[in-house]
C-alpha cells in the first residue's frame, strides 16, 4: 500500500547552485528507482537557520512530496545520513487532512506561477 510522504532537508551552504540541484536530483532519483511517484519538488533556496547546526548559520532548503511503500523511507533516510551535504532532514507520512492541505497549497503555487 502506498502512503503519502513529505520530506524536507537542509543542505550545507558551501554548495553552489548546480551542486545543490544535483543533490536534490540524487534523492529524487533514489525515490524513483524504488518505485516512488514524485508529486511535488520545491527548492526554497538559501535560508537562515533558527539556530546553528554544525557551525553553520544558513542552509539550502528543499522539499519533496511523494507516494511510496513505507519500506523505502528507511532507504531514503539512510542515504541522507550517508551524504555529508545533508545537515538536517525530516520525513513524515501525511494523513488525509495534511495531504489535502498539501494538494491545495501545491495547486495554489502552480496557479501563481502561470
Amino acid at each position: 500500500m502506498l502512503n503519502h510522504y513529505e520530506t524536507a532537508f537542509i543542505l550545507t551552504p558551501v554548495l553552489s547552485e548546480p551542486q545543490m540541484k544535483e543533490a536534490v536530483d540524487k534523492f529524487e532519483d533514489l525515490l524513483k528507482e524504488n518505485g516512488a511517484t514524485i508529486l511535488n519538488r520545491e527548492e526554497w533556496g538559501l535560508k537562515k537557520l533558527a539556530y546553528p547546526i554544525k557551525g553553520k548559520t544558513t542552509g539550502f532548503y528543499a522539499l519533496l512530496q511523494f507516494d511510496v511503500e513505507p519500506e523505502v523511507v528507511a532507504t531514503l533516510e539512510t542515504a541522507y545520513r550517508r551524504d555529508e551535504r545533508v545537515i538536517r532532514f525530516l520525513t513524515f507520512r501525511l494523513d488525509k487532512y495534511a495531504f489535502e492541505y498539501a494538494e491545495r497549497r501545491r495547486n495554489a503555487h502552480q496557479k501563481k506561477e502561470v
